[in-house]
């Protein structure tokens, strides 16, 4: 089980982590862009590496090799609303292959995609934190080392509660 709190700490076992969390805070996500983390029990269904950057990578996780046509859609008027899209795209997208590192390990939290509702919120993820741990528009962000050492560890019953 992995807690994360809104001090800004994710703990795991007997692990204890610095985490960056939306501009917003932790609260009850309303609608896509409120920079909220959202409150809930959530689990980690994928795994996503820039593999050009991170070499080697245990996991109990398939890892997803993050390409340069790849995208999330947060355009809530898409049928791939809150979904991995092909690039380049006319809709609203988050591009998972970016120049700086935040994006180069993705663990995609199952937030808003059973059933998927429109305008509630995309992309919830925990991803790599800037220096500073600067907020973010609702995911959580781990240090580089700290989220590698977390993909190691868990696995497809490892729940996340974010309260």
């Amino acid at each position: 089980m992995i807690t994360i709190n809104k001090f800004g700490y994710l703990k795991y076992k007997n692990k204890k982590f610095k985490c960056a969390l939306g501009k917003a805070g932790i609260g009850e996500k309303k609608i896509e862009g409120d920079n909220v983390t959202p409150i809930g029990t959530y689990k980690v269904l994928k795994v996503y590496c820039r593999t050009d950057r991170i070499k080697k990578i245990n996991s109990k996780f398939k890892i997803i090799k993050i390409k340069k046509d790849m995208g999330w859609c947060n355009d809530f008027k898409s049928n791939n609303y809150n979904q991995l899209i092909k690039l380049p795209t006319k809709l609203s997208h988050e591009k998972l292959y970016k120049k700086d590192n935040i994006y180069d390990l993705i663990l995609v939290l199952n937030f808003n995609l059973n059933p998927i509702i429109k305008k509630r919120g995309s992309a919830i993820f925990i991803h790599i934190a800037k220096k500073n741990y600067n907020p973010t528009a609702g995911c959580i962000a781990l240090k580089k080392g700290d989220i590698i050492k977390l993909v190691k560890k868990i696995n497809k019953k490892t729940k996340v509660i974010i309260n």
